[in-house]
């Protein structure tokens, strides 16, 4: 089984600075880390190949720096793994990045099944996985917690929806995106590390996609527009009451009301 897992680098903390004309995140502003979220892919991926053999690929879409978050996956057990890398993808929003990742898979070539964790802790929209599954043309399922292997060669997956479990069984290939605690991901191992220091991430520029035209990738190719970015007003007043309970009960709810929270 031929397994891609999309992944993506996050900043490793809130405090990143945001360029003040587009709206965009600098990212080279803070230091980055593996999206939490894309771990659980990661991990199903490998326990996959675990019970049906095959290869497990890794794929981010980023600035250079995003080596560091492929390197984590090939440390894990990855076999490959690819970087989608090119200035004109730049201030992409989920509809280009969507469709950059489905153009770098289909270059990869198209596999049996495709993983992506639920979300990113940056934009959080829980958005591009079904979209790259659209694009593609293929069935997805999001909120996954668990896929089985079947003896006829489907997978049973398993979505929390809705406050219940829904089962599905799906014949690759198909897109997935995995829960957040739906297995344990295991550690990269320094034994690994050793023996992938010489496998190199494989760069993809825009010039190798079948889409390589630029006014379908960056700002140009991305249709939310940001309006205004700002940081918001932190304000701490504190106001003190006295008088008998009932006095100041009654002073409460009329700043409640005031404030109009209730």
């Amino acid at each position: 089984m031929r397994i891609i897992v999309c992944i993506k680098q996050v900043p490793g903390t809130n405090n990143v600075l945001l360029n003040p004309e587009t709206g965009t995140m600098l990212r080279s502003s803070a230091k980055g880390k593996l999206n939490p979220f894309d771990l659980f892919a990661i991990e199903q991926a490998l326990a996959l190949r675990a019970c049906f053999g095959g290869s497990v690929t890794a794929l981010a879409m980023g600035p250079a720096q995003a080596e560091n978050s492929l390197r984590e996956a090939l440390y894990m057990g990855a076999d490959e793994a690819y970087l989608l890398c090119d200035r004109a993808l730049i201030g992409s929003d989920v509809l280009a990045t969507s469709h950059a990742l489905s153009q770098a898979i289909l270059r990869i070539g198209m596999p049996d099944l495709i993983l992506c964790g639920k979300q990113t802790t940056d934009g959080d929209t829980a958005q591009v996985g079904p979209e790259i599954a659209e694009m593609l043309g293929i069935a997805h399922v999001a909120n996954v917690t668990q896929i089985e292997a079947h003896s006829s060669g489907a997978l049973h997956v398993t979505a929390a929806l809705e406050g219940c479990d829904c089962k599905y069984r799906l014949e690759p290939p198909f897109l997935a995106c995995m829960e957040k605690d739906a297995n344990t991901p295991r550690l990269p191992s320094y034994r690994r590390k050793k023996e992938m220091e010489a496998q190199s991430v494989q760069l993809l520029p825009l010039s190798n996609l079948m889409d390589a035209d630029p006014a379908h990738y960056g700002m140009q190719g991305s249709p939310t527009r940001v309006v205004r970015v700002f940081a918001p007003e932190h304000k701490e007043t504190r106001r003190f009451l006295e008088g008998s309970a009932q006095a100041m009960a009654e002073a409460m709810l009329g700043i409640l009301k005031e404030e109009k929270i209730v």
